[in-house]
């Protein structure tokens, strides 16, 4: 099993992420490629201690990048959207932005 360290890669701290936080309670994360739902929600569980409700993960293609006359894709990557139980405290990161 993967160490709960390479299942959530990194918080995904951007405008669309901050608004779904604000309208749907939802915290969003860059997790592992290979990461299962049920990883990611032992994972947010027990580093943030913290309820989960429902996780939902979409898989975003990696952009097309040109350095002069050769180009190349980005790797495609993984999110997941993870919405916390009803009165569940957010996490610090999450709550100071």
């Amino acid at each position: 099993m993967p160490t709960l360290y390479n299942v959530i890669r990194r918080p995904l701290i951007t405008e669309k992420a901050l608004n779904t936080r604000e309208v749907e309670g939802s915290l969003v994360f860059e997790v592992a490629a290979s990461a299962t739902k049920t990883e990611v929600k032992q994972a947010v569980e027990t580093l943030f201690n913290v309820k989960v409700e429902s996780i939902r993960t979409s898989t975003v293609a990696g952009k097309e990048r040109k350095r002069g006359r050769y180009a190349g894709y980005l790797p495609d990557w993984k999110k997941a959207y993870v919405r916390l139980k009803a009165g569940e405290k957010v996490p610090d990161f999450a709550a100071e932005i």
